[in-house]
């Protein structure tokens, strides 16, 4: 048990207990937590506590001000302080704001001249263009030309938004994360609800690449201080959420490897030089053989629990390089586990693919299967309780939702 530094965790979703939970695998340490509120995740936990609440959060005078008084209750101790950001605001508060929270904090980011050139959809994809990386045909609208919109590809399309933070703040009814439109009609009614809310930045619209949840891959990589990739994490997933809030987001995923994508992932991080966390969605497009990434997103997915899962801490590559300053090589995972937010009765049910669902159940079988709210180092009957109502509230929520990506309930 390490006992020279405390992480410290922002958010309190499903990221921040994932990753509470792989710092207490590895270092048999708590997690503190700093956050908007207190989320269902770490409701009841022993290994994470959300010390601060603070609803101005995401505003950077009050970050800052939040952070350098929470540190302020470590001034006379010997252990440091570990910051990771759990969720794109985060991140993009500790990247803006890093000059004024370094020497109190040790933290792992890029510059803000970076961050704002990978997350921004637009801009990523002229980068991934210069690095001959694949994404779907992709086009974008703006509040003031979205009557008059011409698509360059045809139906079925998916709309995101271009400024995900901007998006998540913003409320309109039957709002979901992403939408898929059939046709013109659904398009211009999607588009029309979407700013008559207060989200008035630009959206992204992208061709609908074939195959369901199953054709969709995740990766996680972590770059080290000398800009060098330590870790490359690839996932299959076999479900994604259906909820209006969770759509895009993976609920069951088995460890994979593949590396042509992983080379390529490798040499575009190194060649912009990026520090930190990093995670791609992407989808195998069955039509040329190819994966089409869709974003970045500059910290941990929010799925990330299965490296950890897959016997690659996450937590250890960071407190190594960041703390130890250990000199890393580059990791490539290749074990197979599963990795499930779901009850296993909604995988046998809504997994399509027969060869994936049969290694599902003979991973599960084989005891290769790690349930990210359950774990033995973290139980408690308030907690149990909790997980019971998670897993049972899935079945509704799928026999409600699963395969509506359109502007309905």
């Amino acid at each position: 048990m390490r006992t020279d530094f405390v992480p410290v965790l922002l958010g309190s979703d499903i990221n921040v207990y994932g990753m509470a939970r792989s710092f207490h695998e590895a270092y048999g340490i708590p997690s503190v937590a700093i956050g908007k509120g207190v989320l269902g995740p770490c409701t009841a936990s022993s290994i994470v506590h959300v010390e601060v609440v603070e609803p101005r959060l995401e505003e950077d005078a009050v970050f800052v001000q939040t952070l350098l008084d929470f540190a302020a209750r470590y001034r006379d101790s010997n252990q440091k302080l570990l910051l990771v950001p759990c969720g794109d605001n985060y991140a993009k508060l500790v990247v803006r704001n890093q000059d004024a929270l370094r020497g109190t904090y040790a933290f792992s980011c890029s510059t803000p001249e970076l961050m704002n050139q990978l997350t921004d959809k637009e801009t990523f994809y002229r980068v991934l263009d210069r690095h001959g990386i694949h994404y779907p045909k992709t086009t974008t609208c703006s509040f003031e030309g979205h009557k008059d919109l011409q698509l360059p590809f045809d139906f079925p399309i998916v709309i995101k938004p271009s400024n995900s933070v901007a998006y998540w703040n913003c409320k309109f009814p039957h709002k979901k994360k992403v939408f898929v439109a059939q046709s013109r009609g659904e398009m211009e009614a999607i588009l029309t609800a979407i700013y008559s809310s207060s989200y008035k930045d630009h959206l992204i619209l992208q061709e609908y690449i074939p195959g369901d949840d199953s054709a969709m891959r995740v990766m996680n990589c972590y770059c080290g201080q000398d800009r060098k990739v330590k870790l490359i994490s690839l996932g299959h997933a076999l479900l994604e959420e259906h909820s209006p809030e969770g759509i895009g987001s993976y609920a069951a995923i088995i460890s994979d490897r593949d590396d042509r994508i992983g080379d390529m992932i490798r040499d575009f991080l190194e060649d912009v030089g990026y520090v930190g966390f990093a995670n791609f969605d992407m989808k195998y497009d069955c039509r040329d053989g190819q994966y089409k990434l869709f974003e970045m997103n500059p910290r941990q997915g929010r799925s990330s629990y299965f490296t950890t899962a897959a016997g690659y801490n996450l937590a250890q590559w960071l407190v190594e390089d960041v703390l130890d300053r250990k000199n890393l090589p580059c990791t490539v995972a290749e074990n197979r586990v599963l990795w499930s937010l779901i009850p296993k009765g909604i995988l046998y049910r809504y997994v399509s693919d027969p060869t994936l669902k049969k290694e599902a159940k003979a991973l599960i079988q084989a005891g290769k299967y790690r349930q990210c709210y359950y774990y033995e180092g973290d139980r408690s009957f308030k907690r149990w309780m909790h997980y019971r109502r998670n897993q049972l509230n899935y079945y509704s929520k799928y026999r409600r939702y699963f395969g509506n990506k359109g502007l309905t309930d």
